[in-house]
This record gives structure tokens, sequence and C-alpha cells, in this order.
């Protein structure tokens, strides 16, 4: 399942929405999704599931990339 994650790149900051930025990643649970990515910095905000439809939306966008964790 690929998941979206919400995230600030400076954990000891008030989130700011115009400074969230976004990843995608492919994994069982957001639990795991979690584990990836604690070795990371980041203030993460939301973990979303992606459904099919979703996830073929968001890979209209330029910005998309499947992160490799």
């Amino acid at each position: 399942m690929i998941f979206k994650v919400l995230y600030q790149e400076v954990p000891d900051e008030v989130p700011v929405r115009e400074r969230t930025k976004s990843l995608y990643i492919e994994a069982e649970s957001v639990r795991e999704v979690r584990k990836k990515l604690q070795n990371h910095q980041y203030n993460i905000e939301f973990i979303e599931a992606l459904d099919d439809n979703h996830l073929a939306y968001e890979k209209q966008s330029e910005d998309f990339k499947l992160e490799q964790v």
C-alpha cells in the first residue's frame, strides 16, 4: 500500500502550512511508515493511505516520487 506523509522538516518548530512537505512511501501499515521514518528528523503531521483513485491522481503531479526508505 502507498501512504502519503505530510511533514515539517524542522521538528521543533510550530507547523506552518506553507512549509508542509509531502512524501510517498510504500508500507503495510501506518505503524510501519512511522518505523521507516523514525531515523529522519521529521515532524510528521499526517499519514494517509491512498486508494487506487487517489494514487492515480497523485501520480499526475510532477512532485510525485515514491521514497525508498
